[in-house]
C-alpha cells in the first residue's frame, strides 16, 4: 500500500496520509489552494475561530465544503476536560460529524497537553459516540492509556506546536510504533519540513497533520506539493524497508572474490 492507495482512517477510506490545518494562511484564496495542492483530504477547523454558524465564518465554511474533505473540528484552545467536552459536542452539531480532535493544554509556554484531563475527556467522548483523534505528548504511558479508554487514533506530537523542530525524541516514537502496533498513530505538531514528515512514515507512522509548516511558507502552495511528495517517498520508503544501521563500514562493492584485471 503506498500513499496513493487508500487507508482506513475511522473506518473511512482515504487517498491521503496528509492532514491539514485551516489556519494562519495569508488569505482565504492561498489556504484553498495550498490544501488542494497538499492532496490531503482531512482538513481541521477550529469551532473557536471558524463557526459557520456566524457572518464571519459563512465563506470561510463555503470554501472548505468546496474542497470535498472530510471535516475534522478541534477542541483547540481549552484548558480541562469540562471545557473539551462542551467544544466537542458543540462542533458535532454544527459540523455534523462525530470526528474530534481533542487538545487539552496543560501548559501555555509549549502548548503540551494536560496528560490527565486529556484522558478524561478522551473517555467521556467515547462513551458518548465520538471518534476521538487525541494530541498527545511523545509519551508511552500516556498513548498506552488513551488506547485504554477506546481510543483508535492517537496523535503524538513530533515536537512543541509550531516548534519547526521535527522529531526531537525518535526513541520515544520508535517506541510507541512498536508498542501499539494495532493502533492508527498520526504524527501531530512540530513538523517543520518535507524532510520531518518523510521520516515520520518511514518509521511506520500512519500520517502527519500539520499546519504552520504549509500556512506560513514563503509559498504555501509550493510547499503543500512538497510535504505531499515528502509523504509519498516516506511511505514507499516504510514498505521497501530501509537497510539497518550499522556501526561499521560495510563496501558496496566487496573485493572478496572479484576477479583483478590487468595487463603483462
Amino acid at each position: 500500500m503506498n500513499n496513493n492507495q487508500a487507508w482506513l482512517l475511522a473506518d473511512q477510506e482515504i487517498n491521503s496520509r496528509l492532514l491539514i490545518g485551516s489556519a494562519l494562511y495569508p488569505s482565504p484564496d492561498i489556504m484553498r489552494q495550498a490544501i488542494q495542492a497538499s492532496g490531503s483530504q482531512v482538513v481541521t477547523v477550529s469551532i473557536r475561530r471558524q463557526n459557520p454558524g456566524d457572518q464571519s465564518g459563512q465563506a470561510f465554511w463555503q470554501i472548505i465544503q468546496s474542497l470535498g474533505c472530510h471535516i475534522l473540528p478541534n477542541t483547540a484552545g481549552c484548558r480541562n476536560a469540562k471545557e473539551a467536552i462542551t467544544t466537542a459536542h458543540m462542533a458535532r452539531e454544527i459540523f455534523g460529524t462525530n470526528w474530534i480532535k481533542l487538545e487539552v493544554i496543560g501548559d501555555d509556554y509549549t502548548l503540551q497537553p494536560d496528560p490527565f484531563d486529556l484522558v478524561k475527556a478522551a473517555q467521556a467522548l467515547i462513551e458518548d459516540g465520538f471518534e476521538v483523534f487525541p494530541y498527545a505528548s511523545d509519551d508511552l504511558v500516556l498513548c498506552q492509556k488513551l488506547v485504554d479508554v477506546g481510543c483508535r487514533i492517537v496523535m503524538p506530537w513530533a515536537s512543541p506546536i509550531g516548534s519547526g523542530k521535527g522529531i526531537m525524541n525518535p526513541y520515544n516514537m520508535e517506541l510507541i510504533r512498536q508498542r501499539l502496533p494495532n493502533t492508527t498513530l498520526i504524527v501531530d505538531a512540530g513538523i517543520g519540513k518535507p524532510s520531518h514528515a518523510a521520516q515520520a512514515l518511514e518509521m511506520g507512522f500512519d500520517g502527519v497533520l500539520l499546519n504552520s509548516a504549509v500556512a506560513l511558507a514563503d509559498d504555501p502552495v509550493k510547499m503543500a506539493t512538497a510535504f505531499k511528495q515528502a509523504m509519498e517517498a516516506g511511505r514507499l520508503g516504510f514498505e521497501a524497508g530501509t537497510m539497518p544501521q550499522r556501526e561499521f563500514a560495510s563496501a558496496s562493492t566487496p573485493t572478496l572474490g572479484t576477479p583483478f584485471w590487468h595487463q603483462d
